[in-house]
């Protein structure tokens, strides 16, 4: 399968275009306590039906090693207590974070989330060093996505203030999209 995948990057927080919440009912809260179990939920269940393979083989220390790293965090949107997508954030070196993965799980895609979502993480992106004061202030935010993402992911990026800097084509091999469990997307 001939994959294409774009990376973009924001160099000044007045790049973001943010706009608010779709409604009260959805809030984005920050998983403080690093859980591999909940992030490998969030992962399968968004990732699912996209074809996000990668981190399927990591073991529990793994998993548990990514989300402590100091800069790592993950912002999880809601609707009415009900987790409806994520980002997460990893701090690389020289004031640069990326935003390594985003997206809503299934049911919730189409409903004005992710705009506000993303929103949301990149403003967390650029303010990483209030809460991490071992880093240095973030000085450029990026991210990458492809061809298998979802039809209105780049347009999200691109409204958000996000600009193209790289753009590379790939052969992969096929993949059966894994789900949340086997068998969900079957």
């Amino acid at each position: 399968m001939r994959v294409i995948t774009w990376s973009l990057e924001q160099t000044s927080p007045d790049s973001l275009r943010p706009v608010p919440a779709p409604s009260a009912h959805v809030t984005v809260v920050r998983a403080e306590t690093p859980s591999p179990e909940f992030s490998r939920f969030l992962y399968t269940a968004v990732g699912g039906d996209i074809l996000w393979t990668d981190r399927l083989a990591l073991t529990y220390a793994e998993w548990q090693e990514t989300l402590s790293r100091p800069g790592a965090e993950t912002w999880v949107a809601y609707e009415k207590g009900t987790p409806a997508g994520y980002l997460e954030l990893q701090a690389q070196p020289e004031g640069v974070v990326e935003i390594v993965y985003f997206g809503l799980i299934p049911a919730f895609r189409g409903r004005r989330i992710g705009g506000h979502l993303l929103s949301y993480g990149t403003a967390r992106a650029w303010d990483l060093a209030d809460r991490w004061p071992d880093l240095p202030p973030t000085k450029r935010v990026w991210l990458h996505t492809c061809s298998k993402d979802g039809e209105h992911a780049m347009d999200n990026y691109l409204r958000r203030g996000f600009t193209l800097f790289e753009t590379k084509a790939e052969e992969e091999p096929d993949a059966v999209a894994p789900g949340p469990w086997p068998g969900a997307h079957g």
